[in-house]
């Protein structure tokens, strides 16, 4: 079914700082044979729009300066490249044509920092809000479980990436399965920072990672016995 076309649009974005590419000593740039970079890439306070399918080369010149700072986002606008001559935009939104299609509209929403729904995180819940993926899957809800002692995620998150996560989360981090290889595992288990309690189909190694990973032989707040503890991960039916 063709796309509808979106009017313009001006979304709420993160205030954030970034580096200069000249104060780092970067050389000049080129979008294949043009020099009018300004044509493709659009650069605010709070992110960077590059056009999709362009080459590696140029998109990391963007992503050496501001990767640690702010999002470097692949987009087309209207099915085309020169994404610099048709939006404008600041840290506080981003105005698009009406030529934008709902796809590339809703890439945009989901690939810029969104300043309403993090805010509203970090106010309720009282902690800190990261824009993260987990194995390329951007349900990070579904695709993993944290507790304040640790937490288990999709078994296809790299090494890197688990590094990255814990640091982050301030707490050990372990790639594993449940329900019997199940990595949708959000859907098999239920934690806090004492119990646990796994779907029937989790398989004895499973349990014995998520013991491992939750530190839940430290047993729970309070004085328990020997039997309460080993009866803290419990398989049940979900």
């Amino acid at each position: 079914m063709a796309s509808r076309k979106s009017p313009v649009v001006r979304f709420c974005v993160l205030p954030l700082s970034i580096r200069s590419v000249c104060e780092s000593g970067g050389a000049g740039l080129k979008f294949e044979s043009s020099c009018e970079i300004g044509v493709f890439a659009r650069l605010t306070n709070a992110y960077c729009i590059v056009p999709a399918g362009c080459a590696d080369s140029f998109v990391s010149v963007f992503e050496t300066e501001l990767a640690d700072v702010v999002p470097v986002v692949k987009a087309s606008i209207g099915g085309t490249r020169i994404l610099g001559r048709l939006c404008v935009g600041n840290k506080n939104g981003l105005l698009l044509p009406n030529t934008t299609t709902d796809q590339e509209l809703q890439h945009l929403k989901d690939s810029l920092p969104d300043q309403e729904t993090e805010e509203i995180i970090s106010d309720v819940l009282g902690v800190e809000v990261f824009r993260q993926t987990i194995a390329g899957n951007i349900l990070v809800g579904s695709f993993c479980a944290f507790s304040n002692k640790g937490g288990l995620v999709h078994p296809r998150t790299s090494v890197e990436d688990l590094e990255e996560l814990s640091t982050l989360l301030q707490v050990p981090l372990v790639a594993g399965t449940v329900n019997r290889g199940s990595d949708v595992i959000a859907a098999g288990i239920a934690v806090n920072d004492w119990a646990a309690f796994c779907g029937s189909d989790t398989t004895a190694t499973e349990l014995s990672v998520v013991e491992s990973v939750f530190r839940l032989r430290d047993g729970r707040p309070g004085a328990l016995g020997a039997d309460v503890r080993k009866s803290l991960v419990e398989s049940c039916f979900l």
